[in-house]
């Protein structure tokens, strides 16, 4: 099956370091925001590297227990940015996810229990960040990081 022709998901994704940040969210909750965030943030040295994959729509495939994400064709390297528009980024042609973030989550919770950290994906299980509306959703990605960096996780 063609690229052009698999269904599209309506998220936004990033790579950061060896794998991608996929980011949902119902419209409007910040998810081209917070993937040009991420990229600013690796560009000013706070990540070791980061690049838009996909903004606004991604194909989502899980191939050999991993879900891989790649840009829609016709938005490949390009990005909403509000008050801007449309802006043309490089990009990385498809990714590994390694972490699902839920923007404006219903289940946001200041202790969240255990089970809302994780999620299935075309029955590929990841690791989930639930964030509340008005929430820092770059620091949280961060403290993220550094907490699994830490454990081994």
């Amino acid at each position: 099956m063609a690229i052009d022709s698999l269904p599209t998901t309506h998220a936004s994704a990033v790579l950061i370091g060896a794998h991608a940040v996929l980011i949902r969210g119902p419209s409007g909750a910040g998810k081209s925001r917070l993937a040009f965030d991420l990229i600013m943030l690796a560009g000013r040295g706070g990540l070791p590297f980061a690049r838009l994959v996909g903004d606004d729509r991604v194909i989502l495939e899980a191939r050999s227990g991993r879900l891989l994400v790649r840009p829609a064709p016709l938005l490949a390297g390009l990005i909403e940015i509000r008050g801007l528009g449309i802006r043309r980024l490089a990009y990385e042609p498809v990714a590994v996810v390694g972490l699902v973030i839920d923007l404006a989550a219903s289940d946001a919770e200041r202790l969240p229990p255990v089970e809302a950290g994780q999620t299935a994906i075309s029955g590929i299980e990841l690791p989930r960040l639930a964030v509340a509306p008005a929430t820092d959703a770059a620091t949280l990605i961060l403290a993220w990081r550094a907490s699994t960096a830490a454990t081994g996780e």
